[in-house]
């Protein structure tokens, strides 16, 4: 008989940076889960462990060839991780996780950051129409962008 998983396997995307931290400051919200943390930076394992660290290549729209590179990857993590929830802070890296998960039958969430306070990021924009839900953490951003607010991180 096949082993069954009981706990739910998030996978959490973030680029560097304030991306990173915001994510980071997540953490208590997955407690009880099988957690796969994803970025860009290798130096976060020591802040994630003992959760598996991925790695993708950091890349944005103007950086094509690094783009399709860490696309390849995040293809890659989300095969080997499986995920029932991704849950992504941003940047180009979470927005593929987002759209490749949902593929596989994933629950999504993408967080804008709070950086964003007049208007959506591309990210965000991008994700609207992919992801199960979309946050922005201002209440105002929110509301002109048909997205949700469930508060801020910071």
């Amino acid at each position: 008989m096949a082993h069954l998983r009981k706990s739910l396997r998030i996978l959490a995307v973030a680029s560097g940076g304030g991306h990173w931290v915001q994510l980071m400051r997540l953490r208590p919200a997955f407690a009880g889960a099988e957690v796969h943390y994803a970025t860009v930076d290798p130096s976060a394992a020591a802040g994630v462990a003992p959760a598996p660290l991925h790695l993708y290549a950091d890349a944005n729209k103007d950086t094509k060839w690094r783009l399709a590179v860490a696309a390849v990857q995040m293809m890659v993590i989300v095969l080997r991780v499986r995920p029932d929830v991704v849950v992504s802070t941003g940047a180009a890296g979470g927005y593929v996780a987002i759209r490749l998960a949902r593929l596989m039958g994933a629950r999504t969430v993408f967080i804008d950051s709070i950086a964003n306070a007049r208007k959506l990021s591309v990210t965000a924009r991008l994700c609207r129409g992919v992801a199960d839900r979309v946050i922005s953490q201002w209440p105002d951003v929110a509301r002109r962008n048909g997205v949700d607010h469930w508060g801020a991180v910071l």
